[in-house]
């Protein structure tokens, strides 16, 4: 409870007028940015990091966490009118959203994704508010062991949930990233490592260029390169939904909430995996089960309340261990390191209010998007009509003016660029980038704990086998590598049917 009452007090000594003024107009934006086809709430808070150099930390958070929130729910709205997911994290949504709109009831849809997305996001921060805290007490027992342990098992869970059907893209893109974060000076003995005699290198590949060609770039050529043009003529109607919708799904909500907080707080795992689980673990136990595909209002509310609540969820770990729960929650990291703060388990100590100020910025961003959503949707609607030959240039401007303004250096921009040659033809091939910005971020960590335990063992692995919470960690790992074998998968299955038929849900869908 004491998380909660920390909550509440930072979020009203973050009530100002510069506050209230910063946080609708960037609500705005996320969510434009959201429902723009191509457009990702990984790119957006990208993109503004590298402008917020020189704004206040608590400002700079205001404007990325409502970017944020606001991209995430945005791509429902393109989801829901025109059959095309403005984000990765509203693919579940347009399932059922978009036949929705197709019977007339356009409106009511995008009215109860909003207020999803909204009740989504407060759950989020309950979960931040209450568990942080706890798990950060914990992680302050790791040592060195434990968090090599933890790096290697954030690439491992990553890449076996980016490609269910082929995890051994997911690990190669991890192993990727590793390399990349291994470029620079050697932190223990201060050795250049695959630098090539190139200065700029010493100091490593800069993130927040890389995250931005990694995700921008190749989100304007392949929009660029298809050339959609989008037509929406159809009336949306009433938006607001009404009080009883809420008290009919309280159920399906709350369980959605509770799954997009758990998978939020897996590393790397992100909106779009909270969405689809969450709706089809709903597809699986509601009693409408049979019909959601085909135009079915809890298939949205399902899919909306999980990427939403996936928020809060995946700032619990990049708070206390340091390691992001998406994509998005990773270029924060980057936002966290630009303004000297190194989120882990010494974050309570170094800056003992931020986790709870965090929590304070996200509920008022929850408040700000059911107003915002409620209002706006119609009018952000017709941004949906802008041709992409206008607004990928702009997007492109954007990316190379982010990528420069943080070290007003030349040579980011050429990471830029190369990350987003790199990042395109990945894309092409099938291959997520997800995992291989975990490797970037988890690369420092693995390499300098595994290195500081050898070298205090006298190369001795025995630390890894001997400590608790090691042991712990190498059984995860070890279960994370197995699952992704078939007889593990049927056998998986069979338990989870035997679970739903000994609770009673699987007898809705027969």
């Amino acid at each position: 409870m004491e998380g909660v009452v920390k909550l509440f007090s930072n979020f009203f000594a973050l009530i100002t007028p510069e506050v209230l003024l910063i946080m609708p107009i960037f609500m705005i934006i996320g969510m434009i940015i959201g429902a723009l086809p191509g457009l990702t709430a990984t790119m957006g808070v990208a993109i503004l990091t590298g402008l917020t150099f020189s704004i206040s930390t608590q400002n700079t958070f205001v404007i990325l966490m409502a970017v944020y929130i606001g991209a995430v729910y945005g791509g429902s709205i393109s989801a829901i009118l025109i059959n095309i997911p403005g984000t990765g994290a509203a693919a579940a949504t347009l399932l059922d959203g978009h036949p929705l709109a197709l019977k007339g009831q356009a409106g009511q849809t995008i009215g109860m994704a909003a207020a999803a997305s909204t009740i989504g996001t407060t759950m989020g921060i309950v979960a931040l508010a209450i568990f942080a805290p706890q798990i950060t007490q914990i992680a302050l027992s790791f040592t060195s062991p434990e968090f090599f342990l933890l790096a290697l098992w954030g690439i491992t869970i990553c890449g076996s949930i980016s490609v269910p059907d082929i995890p051994l893209k997911g690990w190669m893109m991890g192993l990727f990233g590793l390399f990349i974060s291994f470029i620079g000076l050697d932190k223990i003995y201060g050795y250049s490592r695959f630098t090539f005699d190139n200065s700029n290198l010493l100091g490593g590949v800069s993130f927040i260029p890389s995250m931005i060609g990694l995700f921008g770039i190749p989100e304007v050529i392949t929009i660029l390169k298809e050339k959609k043009h989008i037509d929406f003529k159809g009336k949306i109607g009433k938006i607001i939904p009404r009080f009883r919708e809420f008290i009919t799904h309280s159920k399906l909500i709350i369980r959605s909430g509770i799954i997009g907080v758990w998978i939020g707080a897996i590393p790397g795992a992100g909106e779009d995996v909270a969405a689809f689980v969450s709706y089809g673990i709903a597809k699986k136990t509601h009693k409408k089960g049979k019909l959601f595909g085909t135009g079915v209002m809890e298939g949205v509310i399902a899919a909306e309340t999980a990427n939403n609540a996936c928020i809060g969820g995946a700032l619990i770990p990049l708070l206390t261990l340091g390691i992001p729960g998406s994509p998005p929650a990773a270029v924060l990291l980057g936002a966290f390191l630009l303004h000297n703060i190194v989120p882990g388990p010494m974050l309570n100590i170094d800056h003992p209010n931020l986790i709870s100020q965090m929590s304070a910025i996200t509920l008022l961003g929850s408040i700000f998007l059911g107003i915002c959503s409620l209002a706006l949707a119609k009018p952000i609607s017709k941004v949906l009509l802008i041709p992409p030959v206008v607004f990928m240039p702009i997007v492109a401007v954007l990316c190379t003016i982010g990528s420069y303004a943080i070290n007003l250096n030349t040579f980011d921009l050429t990471v830029m660029l190369i990350f987003g040659v790199i990042g395109y033809f990945l894309r092409e091939m099938g291959y997520p980038g997800a995992p291989l910005v975990l490797g970037i971020i988890l690369g420092p960590m693995a390499d300098e704990n595994l290195r500081r335990t050898l070298i205090v063992s006298n190369g001795s692995i025995l630390p890894f086998f001997t400590r608790p919470i090691s042991i712990i960690f190498i059984i995860i790992i070890v279960l994370t590598l197995l699952s992704q074998s078939e007889s593990f998968k049927a056998f998986k299955s069979r338990v989870w049917e035997k679970f739903l038929s000994s609770i009673g849900l699987r007898k809705n869908n027969q």
